[in-house]
């Protein structure tokens, strides 16, 4: 139909909606504890369309790693994660023993519909009975930007002898890239229009071919190597919202990076249709993010203002609504890597596109070669 497919009817937790659905007596997650023990949490956003805001009641929550990534730890009582991130927290069991809930609902800051509905899981102390009634924590509000950036801006790498940063100080490439919502022409689409998303204004299609397959059997004429490093034309990115010239081009244009060179990429979310928080996963890479902020990216004035020091490594990072967010990695790892926004929506509406990194000197800085017994893609 071209439009965007209903909202959810609930998130969940371990596959289960919680308390707060009728369907509930035996669908919410439970988690047994012991008084005066610590624990450690492995949170994972497998939403497919939502940022989420996560707490538990009565608790503090102790931030030690994102993204399978070690970081300085620090204490909180509610943590932000987009779909494809992951955090881990210690919480201790110190609370007088009870039942807590713990519960997750929608970051949304943006006029875009959300399924904004709570689920909930419960903290079980040992030995106390399943009809007392757990306590509720208070959650943000789902748009509560100033929490959202304010617990991000804590998120800084461990640095230390046995786990550096090794954060690229030179960098040899120079990337920005706009995200964009848009419209296309649809003669069998519902409004005579299919939404679809972009960056720097190309809509990425996806190929029939592998595209790593395409690369290292010299395919032709499955992708080019032609995606360019700044959008085709500047404009006032996140200004009055732009209803007009929504329209895009759509091809399999990939970005060619050298071996072991350094990038610095700047995602500059945009004003067309509306601006939104956009989650940007990278295939075969973490990434530092150095630096993040509302509006327009200013190259004269806000790398001054990078952290090079402890920047969260990470390799999943939410572009704010309305403003940028700065990454830099070293292309390190042969072949061919997808970057895209990890809103399902989005991601299949076009809002991706792929770096082909080239080979080393030497077989160790190659792509090896695919197994015998792969399946024809």
């Amino acid at each position: 139909m071209g439009l965007p497919p209903p909202t959810s009817d609930a998130h969940t937790i371990n596959g289960k909606p919680g308390s707060l659905f009728p369907c509930s007596l035996k669908h919410t997650f439970s988690m047994e504890v012991e008084a005066g023990k610590t624990y450690l949490l492995r949170i994972i956003n497998a939403a497919l369309n939502d940022e989420l805001f996560f707490t538990i009641a009565g608790h503090n929550m102790t931030v030690v790693e994102i993204d399978a990534v070690y970081t300085k730890p620090f204490t909180t009582r509610v943590i932000l994660i987009a779909p494809g991130q992951t955090t881990n927290v210690l919480i201790k069991a110190d609370q007088p023993p009870s039942r807590y809930f713990m519960a997750a609902r929608p970051f949304m800051d943006a006029p875009v519909p959300v399924d904004n509905k709570t689920v909930t899981a419960i903290l079980h102390y040992k030995d106390i009975p399943k009809t007392v009634i757990p306590s509720m924590p208070k959650l943000p509000a789902p748009n509560n930007t100033n929490v959202a950036m304010s617990y991000n801006k804590r998120l800084k790498s461990l640095n230390t002898p046995q786990f550096p940063a090794k954060v690229p100080l030179k960098v040899d490439r120079h990337l920005f890239y706009t995200i964009g919502l848009g419209a296309n022409p649809c003669s069998s689409c519902q409004n005579g229009t299919q939404l679809i998303a972009s960056l720097n204004n190309i809509t990425f299609v996806m190929p029939k071919v592998g595209l790593l397959q395409a690369h290292y059997f010299n395919i032709k004429g499955v992708f080019k190597t032609d995606f360019p490093d700044q959008p085709p034309v500047p404009f006032n990115y996140t200004g009055a919202p732009l209803t007009s010239n929504l329209g895009t081009s759509l091809g399999t244009r990939l970005s060619k990076v050298a071996f072991n060179s350094t990038v610095e990429l700047v995602l500059q979310d945009t004003n067309l249709l509306t601006v939104e928080s956009h989650p940007f996963h990278l295939h075969g890479f973490n990434f530092f993010v150095v630096g993040s902020g509302i509006g327009n990216f200013n190259p004269s004035k806000d790398p001054a203002r990078f952290n090079l020091v402890d920047p969260p490594e990470r390799n999943t990072v939410g572009v704010p609504t309305g403003g940028w967010t700065a990454i830099r990695f070293r292309a390190d790892n042969p072949g061919v890597w997808f970057m895209h926004c990890h809103l399902e929506l989005h991601t299949m509406w076009g809002l991706k596109m792929a770096f082909v990194v080239e080979n080393g000197k030497s077989p160790e800085e190659s792509i090896i070669p695919p197994p015998m017994d792969l399946p024809p893609c």
